[in-house]
């Protein structure tokens, strides 16, 4: 009777053990799908933005078509990658192909952007500046829904890779959750170099 006893209770120890990495990493999935969902909300409020700049800058520049037709292009790329993303947040090749999205998105609005300096009224058109002060707020909206996915991810993560929630990820259907990777470019992301 006794020993019937100490088995049933080292099985209870072993359940709530189960359960409760269980439900961490329910938690810990659930924060960085939600993450993701704040990310997906800044991203559709620029891919909005981008087509009334477009149409903005097409006003201007008569003889320039290329450049507004392939930022529709890269939007509609980056859109969908953008859907994708949020039906599976942190899939590896998800992410990889939103973040790859974004930065052909966002190499495209730089040309356009640089474009748009050959032309003094444009740049004083007062609908252009509210716009690319509008697209310029949400980037750095994204920048920081993009941290709190990465972070959210991290946690996720490690709560995979603890002991023994590590050998428990794979029966249950857990696995590893891929970051959001920034869409500069390495020249982006060096400090400006400065001289007197």
């Amino acid at each position: 009777m006794m020993t019937l006893l100490i088995v049933g209770g080292i099985v209870l120890l072993l359940v709530v053990i189960v359960a409760g990495i269980y439900n961490s990493l329910v938690i810990a999935r659930n924060r960085y799908k939600n993450a993701y969902s704040q990310i997906d909300v800044q991203l559709k409020r620029r891919y909005d933005l981008i087509p009334n700049l477009v149409e903005a800058v097409k006003g201007y520049m008569t003889y320039e078509r290329e450049t507004p037709e392939a930022v529709i292009e890269a939007r509609n790329s980056a859109v969908n990658a953008s859907n994708n993303a949020a039906g599976n947040p942190g899939d590896p090749a998800a992410m990889k192909g939103l973040a790859g999205a974004e930065a052909r998105l966002a190499g495209t609005l730089g040309r356009l952007f640089a474009l748009a300096e050959n032309y003094p009224d444009l740049k004083a058109n007062e609908n252009m500046l509210q716009l690319q002060e509008e697209l310029f707020s949400t980037e750095n909206r994204i920048a920081f829904a993009r941290q709190a996915f990465n972070d959210a991810v991290m946690a996720y993560n490690t709560g995979c890779e603890k002991f023994p929630a590590n050998l428990l990820i794979g029966t249950f259907g857990f696995g590893p959750a891929e970051l959001l990777a920034s869409t500069e470019s390495p020249e982006e992301r060096k400090a400006p170099k400065v001289s007197f």
